[in-house]
């Protein structure tokens, strides 16, 4: 025990830093954010002497935090909706059915996971706007499900292959077709794969700023990553208000971060199963 000991420090304290340093900022920005301005320009880096609400609850209504809180809930909620869809049936239909060109088509899918969004963006900014899609919950739902969906389907169609296909086979056998396969014996089966990657999906979107600055460039339609930066231009002289904001749009990952952190891991290692 001696000996196992010390290893278990050398491990331990790094990683106890390296928790701090990351936990550091999140409380120095709720410190912040509970000052009066004149408090933060007498000492910024001074606790807190009261727990002072008042720059959160100007941030939500007088800001208009509350609104943008509102813009990406519906967003990314539809978004990971139709993700966990189309990613489930595509992950289904590449690792369980027989056709000609399915490994082809799965490449395709691959390919777009090495095509980063500002690459796409002018083009795709134009084909919007022809389309009268810019500044619109639709648009930007449908450039968050293009993005992410080959990463959807890469990892839903890792996990699917390693369910045997004689549970598929025997599921036909007894009379169901593609869709009752589907519907019954693989969206059960593949509850796990879609709770994490759901997860997944849902932090990649809240915390977008570049596709929705680009997609929602009014100020009535932005999501809440946009509406904290907006705030740093608008509110340079008040940093309480502008600590608020970022509080509101950090609260929310946190709580995901820290009731499912189980799930974000397994997700993770979703795309690590055999095939």
């Amino acid at each position: 025990m001696s000996r196992i000991r010390p290893g278990r420090w050398v491990v331990a304290i790094p990683m106890a830093l390296l928790a701090l340093a990351t936990i550091y900022p999140l409380l120095f920005t709720a410190n912040v954010a509970m000052k009066t301005r004149r408090d933060y320009i007498l000492d910024r880096f001074s606790l807190t002497d009261a727990l002072r609400w008042e720059n959160i609850g100007t941030a939500w209504h007088s800001v208009g935090m509350g609104r943008y809180f509102v813009n990406s809930l519906l967003v990314v909620t539809s978004s990971v909706v139709l993700l966990l869809l189309f990613g489930s049936m595509a992950g289904f239909a590449l690792s369980q059915l027989r056709f000609r060109g399915s490994t082809a088509l799965f490449l395709g899918c691959l390919a777009g996971l090495f095509v980063p969004f500002q690459v796409i963006m002018v083009p795709l900014a134009r084909i919007m706007a022809d389309n009268g899609l810019i500044d619109t919950y639709p648009g930007l739902v449908l450039v968050y499900v293009a993005q992410f969906l080959p990463f959807t389907v890469f990892l839903m169609t890792s996990y699917y292959k390693g369910i045997p296909p004689e549970i598929v086979d025997a599921a036909r056998i007894d009379g169901n077709s593609v869709y009752g396969v589907y519907r019954r014996i693989m969206l059960p089966l593949g509850t796990p794969a879609l709770l994490s990657v759901g997860i997944l999906n849902a932090l990649f979107c809240w915390n977008d700023v570049l596709m929705s600055l680009v997609m929602m460039p009014s100020a009535d339609h932005r999501t809440l990553m946009v509406g904290v930066t907006s705030l740093r231009g608008q509110y340079s002289d008040d940093i309480p208000t502008f600590a608020s904001g970022v509080l509101i749009a950090a609260v929310p990952v946190l709580v995901v971060y820290l009731f499912l952190q189980r799930q974000i891991a397994d997700g993770v290692a979703v795309g690590s199963t055999k095939g």
